[in-house]
């Protein structure tokens, strides 16, 4: 049965509701003042989000749970019978992200009202890099990218149809693998969505949003999407 347009809509801001409370919580565990989990490092940030994205994709998984406007533009791309709906899956991860944002701030309200330097509160938020260098920044976010929608691609083509597990341990392995150089934002609405809840909350101390790093964790992801939708479908043939 193909889902309806509000199906869509309500299913992929739950579903990235989900990941962001979670993705952004752990983050804001890991560093933020008087946590219990602070500073307990970058494998459990890692972690972290692919249990979120496991917990995001079954929270959507009735109409898909892209959960990624990289997912949706990929798939797109690929040629799968989206286009009428696409601006439908972009609203509702975009709406999604901001809320569980603002949700992962308030079960932490009192540790961001603790004094913290303001790149801390911000990186619980939206990605940053460790050294900036937009362009090569933006080709890390279309290699992880790509790495992340070419295997949703190419694992719909196989017997196994492993599901959000599998979802959750590739995003795992990106963290670890690639995730060093930018904090691995692979997905536009996981970094713009919680950016803007950043810039509109009342969080003492919280300094700049960092707009002019904003677009890379868009552009990058984004591209690495599209690129893998309009070669993976191609390539699987050679293997």
């Amino acid at each position: 049965m193909t889902p309806s347009t509000g199906q869509i809509l309500l299913s992929e801001l739950f579903g990235t509701f989900i990941l962001i409370v979670l993705g952004a919580g752990v983050c804001a565990a890991v560093t933020l003042p008087k946590s219990k989990a602070q500073s307990s490092g970058w494998i459990v940030i890692s972690w972290g989000w692919g249990l979120a994205v496991f917990m995001g994709v079954y929270a959507g998984y009735a109409t898909g749970a892209h959960i990624n406007p990289a997912v949706t533009l990929g798939l797109a791309a690929a040629g799968r019978d989206l286009a009428a709906n696409v601006a439908v899956y972009l609203v509702g991860q975009m709406v999604g992200a901001f809320l569980g944002a603002t949700a992962a701030w308030l079960a932490y309200k009192k540790h961001f009202d603790e004094e913290a330097p303001a790149t801390a509160k911000l990186g619980c938020f939206a990605t940053a890099p460790s050294i900036r260098s937009y362009g090569w920044n933006l080709v890390t976010e279309a290699i992880g990218t790509f790495i992340l929608v070419g295997w949703i691609i190419q694992s719909g083509r196989t017997p196994s149809q492993l599901g959000p597990l599998a979802v959750a341990l590739v995003v795992v392995g990106i963290g670890l693998g690639l995730g060093g150089p930018t904090g691995y934002a692979i997905n536009p609405a996981r970094d713009l969505g919680p950016r803007l809840a950043h810039a509109v909350l009342p969080i003492p101390g919280k300094g700049g949003s960092d707009w002019s790093y904003s677009w890379v964790p868009v552009l990058g992801p984004a591209i690495g999407g599209v690129a893998a939708g309009l070669l993976v479908p191609n390539m699987a043939g050679l293997f």
